[in-house]
């Protein structure tokens, strides 16, 4: 919940007036020699305060601050420089995003307040805050939208930027925002961001895979497919099976109970195989990230993947599981099957009627499976 709250929050950020210039009255022609320093004129905020945040997990930290003058003028310092990272700039009531890549020296923002939260300002001295700026105005405006929009996010270079972009323009559960997301998640990983926010931000995406996988993964809807390898290599869909009933079952050689569930799918599929009915086996054998680094190179990581494989062949020789759909990623609870149908625990089933959609979810035992079997061939 507490992930879900800190997004929320970033969400509300995105609203305040940059402004760069040389225009008469501004403060942007003053130029730090050391550290960085923000300044800049804003009308209409005669004698407030203006802070700049410091964008953390589900908190921020104040870093900086400055009185604004009777004229709107305000200067903020901070002395060691700003680190690359996703800010907040206040005003007032009015906020907004920033993102600096730590290089800026003398940031400039001037503009009104009552345009802040239209991204109705002008910013120099540093380019990722300005892109930003630009790219939500023209988001506001209805003037960036559609698949240019996706475009920009997937284009554009700075994390953070991406990052701030798909929070604003990309909520809600569907297909197309977790695409999104999950490209943003993967700019965050190949770059020097802060642990901290890319651990979030994790668990922000997975939450959203799994809100997804809730709505379509229900009782009347279509299954979604499945394509993948066997032991010996030759790829099964789920789709080749559409006209017959299925009994879609995720397990693991190493799972106890799916081991104690084998023999009871094992007597339904020998009763009523000819009749119309298949077993499709998704295992959860292999190794997920986190296994795979506490292994020191790749030739123990390969060693252990073809361990793994071997006994996932040897449990279906030994169990008798003598359909001839199992497939495997090898990716153990990373399996794309599973986070696609939201399973968290194995054994785990979904029989599937000859259209293809879900009838029933959960099935365990030779008894349960066998009645709802009935009423679908």
């Amino acid at each position: 919940m507490r992930n879900f709250i800190f997004f929320a929050f970033i969400l509300s950020i995105v609203s305040v007036q940059y402004s760069c210039g040389g225009g008469e009255g501004t403060a942007s022609n003053v130029v730090a020699t050391e550290g960085t320093e923000i300044s800049g004129t804003i009308s209409g905020a005669s004698n407030l305060q203006a802070f700049l945040d410091k964008q953390g997990m589900s908190a921020t930290r104040v870093i900086a601050k400055s009185e604004v003058d009777g004229d709107g003028n305000f200067k903020m310092s901070i002395p060691d420089g700003i680190e690359e990272g996703q800010y907040r700039f206040r005003i007032g009531a009015k906020r907004v995003g920033l993102v600096f890549d730590g290089s800026e020296k003398a940031v400039s923002i001037n503009g009104a307040l009552a345009n802040i939260d239209k991204y109705d300002f002008q910013i120099t001295g540093s380019t990722t805050s300005s892109d930003l700026a630009g790219t939500m105005k023209d988001i506001l405006s209805g003037g960036l939208k559609g698949n240019d929009l996706v475009s920009k996010v997937k284009s554009v270079a700075n994390p953070y930027t991406a990052l701030m972009i798909a929070q604003s323009a990309f909520r809600g559960a569907s297909t197309q925002n977790l695409d999104i997301h999950k490209t943003v998640l993967n700019k965050l990983m190949n770059s020097n961001v802060e642990k901290s926010l890319l651990n979030e931000y994790s668990v922000y995406v997975g939450q959203l895979e799994k809100t997804l996988s809730l709505q379509r993964i229900a009782v009347g809807k279509e299954a979604p497919d499945i394509s993948l390898p066997s032991p010996s290599g030759e790829e099964y869909a789920l789709s080749d099976l559409k006209g017959k009933v299925v009994l879609l079952d995720f397990w693991a050689s190493w799972c106890g109970p799916c081991r104690r569930e084998n023999p009871h799918v094992v007597k339904v599929y020998n009763k009523y195989k000819n009749q119309g009915f298949e077993v499709f086996s998704v295992s959860l054998d292999g190794l997920d990230s986190r296994t795979k680094a506490r292994f020191g190179s790749e030739d123990q990581v390969k060693m252990q993947l073809e361990n793994s494989k071997n006994r996932w062949k040897q449990a279906i020789a030994q169990d008798k599981l003598t359909w001839a759909s199992h497939v495997s990623d090898l990716k153990k609870w990373e399996s794309a099957p599973a986070q696609t149908y939201g399973v968290s625990g194995i054994p785990r089933t979904f029989m599937i009627d000859r259209e293809g959609k879900i009838a029933a979810v959960g099935l365990r035992g030779a008894a349960s499976i066998e009645a709802e079997l009935k009423k679908l061939l």
